[in-house]
């Protein structure tokens, strides 16, 4: 008998992997120093809702709505950001 794995067990989803036109909810900013803080200070905090808007040709970078507010990240920025759909 296989145990089934617990949701701790599993990989939190990030920001980076929502498609254009999805929405969700910062769980969480992980991540230290600079980077963090300059996540938390442009208004990504736990419990606001983001939404893709568009994604450059190759995938990089990413464009989200947040706060009323377009901005710019990187995927690699974007994975400092857990989110719940």
């Amino acid at each position: 008998m296989q145990a089934t794995p617990s949701a701790s067990l599993t990989t939190p989803e990030t920001l980076n992997q929502l498609r254009v036109g999805e929405s969700a909810i910062v769980a969480r900013v992980c991540g230290t120093g600079a980077l963090k803080q300059r996540l938390l200070d442009m208004g990504l905090t736990k419990g606001v809702t983001i939404r893709v808007i568009k994604a450059a040709p190759l995938g990089d970078p990413i464009e989200i709505s947040v706060r009323g507010y377009e901005l710019s990240l990187r995927k690699r920025e974007g994975a400092c950001i857990q989110i719940v759909r």
